[in-house]
């Protein structure tokens, strides 16, 4: 049995968006509308999904590659994302 585990990699709650934008990209743009029958037949899916989202759907910020071509390309892939500030606004009292 596959296993499919969601993390980030330095565990930091900014990194989370990632991980849930993930999530929802396989929730709105694979999994169907439909109800299994048992946990293997749902296994089963979920396994041909991440194959497909890893596989198949190329990602703008992996510049237009897949999630495996992307890992398995050498060299640096031109960042297609702005890094963000985090910025601390004051409570006004």
């Amino acid at each position: 049995m596959t296993k499919h585990i969601i993390t980030t990699q330095n565990g930091s709650p900014y990194e989370n968006a990632l991980a849930e934008r993930m999530n929802g990209i396989i929730k709105s743009e694979f999994i169907p509308r439909r109800l299994y029958r048992n946990h293997d037949e749902a296994r089963k899916a979920i396994d041909n999904i991440v194959m497909a989202y890893n596989n198949q759907r190329p990602h703008v910020r992996l510049n237009y590659l897949t999630p495996e071509i992307a890992y398995t390309t050498e060299g640096t892939l031109p960042k297609r994302w702005e890094k963000y500030k985090r910025s601390i606004e004051p409570i006004e009292t």
